[in-house]
This record gives structure tokens, sequence and C-alpha cells, in this order.
């Protein structure tokens, strides 16, 4: 299925084949922002947003996002809300868009055309770039590449796929932590397949991929699926205010795993 860049968010949500096919894009659309910004927030827009860390926004404090060079203030100021893992020296800003995390659980694939007309794809686990020492280069397009659509693959067949975003109030709210699924269970409860992206961890959705290799064929408890989430955070390196988002990772992961698993026929 491919999907306009320029589809607003509102559209995408309400879209019948999205929300027969592909639930989990259409549940975090509508977690997204409020109802007036999804009327005008767009696909493209929506994968392409700034960081909302604090330190960007606000001038007078040292970004090397904003600023090259100038430091990242957040990591000795308030980083409750930033990033665990993906993280470097230079920048702890978490990517805050929900559309972008059940798009890398069902590996989406990213359609741009170039200024001179050529055409190119990208898969959505390397559209956006890691900080290192340039926090400032957030993804891999150059200057003047156009987001044209996003490109779903045909979803698992009989997989159920949910998201679901842990945040500090219901509305109109940034994922302190938010996860994506997408399950198929067989014969005595045996995980098939699995899929797993995390939100609101890291500067990109971040995929379990370590996780999900641990708990395919297993029938796994909920200790056995926290154990495989932490594996897969092994390289996390969380600041004083934040580590909780780790051991939170761990039971979200672990409560949508059971509950998946519980509602296959």
């Amino acid at each position: 299925m491919l999907i306009g860049g320029a589809v607003r968010n509102y559209r995408l949500a309400r879209d019948e084949g999205i929300c027969r096919r592909y639930p989990a894009v259409a549940r975090a659309v509508l977690a997204g922002a409020s109802g007036q910004i999804r009327t005008q927030a767009t696909v493209a827009g929506n994968l392409l947003q700034r960081t909302r860390c604090p330190y960007f926004q606000n001038t007078t404090t040292p970004c090397n996002k904003r600023e090259p060079g100038s430091g990242c203030a957040a990591v000795a100021g308030v980083h409750r809300d930033l990033a665990v893992i993906g993280t470097s020296d230079a920048c702890v800003a978490s990517h805050p868009s929900d559309l972008a995390v059940p798009l890398a659980a069902y590996d989406a694939v990213v359609e741009v055309r170039r200024p001179d007309g050529a055409e190119w794809t990208v898969p959505i686990h390397d559209l956006h770039r890691l900080p290192g020492d340039t926090p400032w280069i957030e993804t891999v397009l150059e200057p003047g590449d156009l987001v044209t659509g996003v490109r779903l693959p045909p979803p698992p067949a009989g997989a159920l796929a949910t998201y679901r975003k842990v945040r500090d109030r219901w509305s109109y709210a940034f994922a302190v932590v938010s996860l994506a699924a997408v399950l198929r269970v067989g014969a005595g409860g045996r995980i098939d397949e699995i899929r797993l992206a995390l939100g609101g961890v890291a500067p990109k959705p971040w995929r379990l991929w370590a996780a999900e290799r641990l708990l395919v064929g297993t029938r796994p408890s909920d200790d056995d699926v926290r154990a495989a989430t932490m594996t897969a955070l092994a390289d996390a390196r969380p600041l004083p205010d934040n580590a909780f988002k780790l051991d939170l990772a761990a039971d979200l992961v672990a409560a949508v795993v059971r509950d998946l698993r519980g509602a296959q026929p």
C-alpha cells in the first residue's frame, strides 16, 4: 500500500484499508497531537518533524542541533523525557513522531524525489540518523529532497497489531514510551512472528531486533518478554532522570505481547 506524503493525518487514521490492514498505524495517528493538528499535519511532515527537546527550542541555551559545537544542555539539565538509547555525548534528544513507530514495525519504505527528478527509496529504519558527532544532521535526505510517499508491504498473514502510548496526560502529549507491536501466534501459543518498535526512547523509532529473535518460537512469560526487551536495550545510556524508561519499556512490551497473544483466535 502506498501512502502519499501529503496525505493528512486525520484522513490516514480514518482510511478503511489502513484501519483493517495496518491498525497500529491508525492507532498511532489518533494518539498523536490534537484533532485540530491532525487535520493539517501530513505523513511526510510527521516523519520529518524536529525534536521537542526544550533546549533545542530555547535559543538562550546551548544545543548542538541548533548551533553545532555549542554543547548539549540537556545532559546536565532537564532530560526526563529524552532518549535513553542511540544517543551520544553531543545529543540526547528523542524523536517525537508517533506515526514513525508503527511504520518501523511494518518495515515501511520511504519514497523520495530529488530536485533533478530522480527517485529513490530508503527503508524507514535508515531514514533517521543517530546523532553521533553531527546531531544537526537528522536524516539521510539531501537538501531539496522531497518525501513523496511511504510504501507499506503486506502485513504478516494472520497477525494482530496495536500501538500503545504511555504519556503524562491523556491527550496532546508526546510519548514517554510508546510501542508498536505486530504478532502472529501459532499452535499452543507459540510466537511464530513478532515485530516490536519503541518510540520516545531514541532519536529514531527503535526496533527491538534482538528481542524479536529471542521471542520467536517461544511461549514466553511476562518475565521472558521483559528479559528479551532488556537484552535489546543493553546498549542504552540513560541519564539519571530518565533511566526509568528502560523498566517502563520492558513492562509495556510484556503487557502488549500478553494482550495480543490473548486476543489471537
